[in-house]
């Protein structure tokens, strides 16, 4: 395997979390499992009900800053469970 491959694969396996986040993301009922920070990203940027939040803001933030290493993953799952909380999203513990 090359460096670059290597690096890549160390990257993808340190963005998941410890627990996945489901929940109900595009209509009440209808849940989505989201388990490392590319998908939290994902989500909150394209299918996030609110455009604008405090908690939105952070854990944008915080997801970014954990994308760079600056931030654990596990920071960014607090952030995004937040963000869903402000935003009224059902979570399924």
């Amino acid at each position: 395997m090359s460096l670059p491959n290597r690096i890549l694969e160390t990257q993808s396996v340190s963005n998941n979390w410890n627990k996945a986040v489901t929940l109900a993301l595009e209509a009440p009922g209808k849940f989505t499992t989201i388990s490392n920070i590319q998908q939290a990203s994902w989500a909150l940027i394209e299918d996030w009900p609110l455009e604008e939040g405090e908690a939105l803001d952070r854990a944008l933030l915080v997801i970014e800053a954990a994308m760079k290493g600056k931030k654990t993953p596990e920071e960014a799952r607090f952030a995004f469970i937040a963000a869903a909380h402000e935003a009224g999203i059902e979570i399924r513990e």
